[in-house]
C-alpha cells in the first residue's frame, strides 16, 4: 500500500506537466488558427458603389465655359482579381443616369436660343485594369491602410437619349433627327483614379473619379452644327404628317415657334434652316464622368463566420479590430 502510493505520487507531477503541455497545445492552436486565416492572400474581391454622374457633350461645355455642375446620378456592383504585385482586374456592371439642358448655360456660349435638352438612363459594362501606389499581392493583414491607383480599360454602353413632348418622354434614337442613324450600343474607354482606405481585414472603403471617353457624338442626340443639310427633309416630314414630331423636337428655338406652339414652316424656310444645334466641334465626341463612394470585401473563405456571424466563443480572446 505504501508503495501503491508513492507511485501515484510520484507519477502526478508527470500527470500535470503533460496536462500543461496539452492545454498549452490547444491554446496554441486555437491562436493560430485565428491567424491563419490572415496568412494567404486573398485575390477576389466584389464591390458596390453610388455616386454622382456629369455629363459632357452639347449640352454642357464645362472645359469652355463656367457652365456650373448638373450631375445626376449612378450605381454599380463590380468583381476584383489580383493577379500581378500591383496590378487587379475588375469586371464591372453600372447603370447611370444623366442630363443636360440649354436655360443654364454661359451666355458666351449662346446655346439658350437653341431651347434644347435632353436625358438618358443607360447601362454600362466595362473590363478594366488598375495599377496600385502599393502592392496588392499581399496577405489582406499586410494591407496598405491607404493605397491609391490608377486605371483603365474598355466597356460597352448603351444609348437611349430621350427628351419631352407635349408633356411626355420620347425616345429620340430611333426618329433620326439628323438624318444620321446611330446605334443603341456604344464603345467606351473608362480611365481615372482612386483610392482605397482599410476598414478591417475584409473591407475596403473605396473613392474613385471615372472618366468614359466614347466614340459617339450622339449621346445627348446632337451632333450637326445647324439643321441646314436636312431641314427640307424635316419640313417634308412636318407638312405631309409622315413624322411631324422629327421637325417639333428639331426646332425647339422660340424665334421659329409659332403662337400656337409648333414650328413656324415658313421662317424656317426662308431662312435656309441656318437654325443651329450643336457645337460645331466636329472632332469632339460625347463623354461623361462618374465620381463615386462604395465598399469593396475580400473573399477570404472564413468571412462570413468571423465577419458577419463570428464565433463567439473566440471572439474576447482573437478579436483584432
Amino acid at each position: 500500500m505504501l508503495g501503491s502510493n508513492a507511485t501515484q505520487l510520484n507519477r502526478s507531477p508527470s500527470m500535470k506537466k503533460l496536462l500543461f503541455i496539452l492545454l498549452f497545445l490547444f491554446s496554441w492552436t486555437a491562436q493560430s488558427q485565428s491567424f491563419y486565416r490572415y496568412k494567404f492572400e486573398e485575390p477576389f474581391s466584389v464591390s458596390a458603389s453610388i455616386g454622382a454622374t456629369q455629363y459632357f457633350g452639347e449640352l454642357y461645355s464645362f472645359w469652355k465655359y463656367s457652365e456650373g455642375v448638373q450631375p445626376d446620378w449612378n450605381a454599380n456592383i463590380a468583381a476584383h482579381y489580383t493577379f500581378g504585385t500591383n496590378l487587379r482586374a475588375r469586371a464591372e456592371f453600372s447603370y447611370y443616369k444623366m442630363s443636360g439642358q440649354d436655360p443654364p448655360s454661359d451666355p458666351r456660349a449662346y446655346r439658350t436660343p437653341r431651347n434644347l435638352d435632353f436625358r438618358a438612363k443607360n447601362w454600362e459594362a466595362t473590363a478594366i485594369v488598375e495599377y496600385y501606389l502599393f502592392p496588392v499581392k499581399v496577405p489582406n493583414i499586410h494591407r496598405s491602410l491607404l493605397n491609391p491607383y490608377i486605371f483603365a480599360g474598355l466597356g460597352m454602353s448603351t444609348n437611349n437619349p430621350e427628351t419631352q413632348l407635349d408633356g411626355n418622354w420620347v425616345d429620340l434614337r430611333p426618329l433620326q433627327l439628323e438624318n444620321n442613324p446611330y446605334n443603341r450600343n456604344i464603345i467606351v474607354f473608362p480611365m481615372g483614379l482612386g483610392f482605397k482606405y482599410k476598414l478591417n481585414v475584409y473591407t475596403d472603403l473605396t473613392f474613385e473619379g471615372n472618366y468614359r471617353f466614347t466614340l459617339s457624338d450622339y449621346m445627348d442626340d446632337i451632333s450637326s452644327y445647324n439643321i441646314s443639310e436636312f431641314y427640307l427633309d424635316l419640313v417634308d416630314d412636318y407638312v405631309t404628317g409622315k413624322n411631324p414630331d422629327r421637325l417639333r423636337l428639331a426646332v425647339r428655338n422660340p424665334s421659329f415657334i409659332d403662337d400656337n406652339g409648333l414650328p413656324d414652316v415658313d421662317k424656317i424656310l426662308q431662312n435656309g434652316g441656318r437654325i443651329r444645334r450643336g457645337s460645331g466641334l466636329t472632332h469632339r465626341y460625347d463623354g461623361y464622368m462618374t465620381v463615386n463612394i462604395g465598399l469593396e470585401i475580400y473573399l477570404s473563405p472564413d468571412i462570413w463566420d468571423n465577419l458577419i456571424f463570428r464565433n463567439r466563443v473566440y471572439e474576447k480572446a482573437f478579436r483584432f479590430w
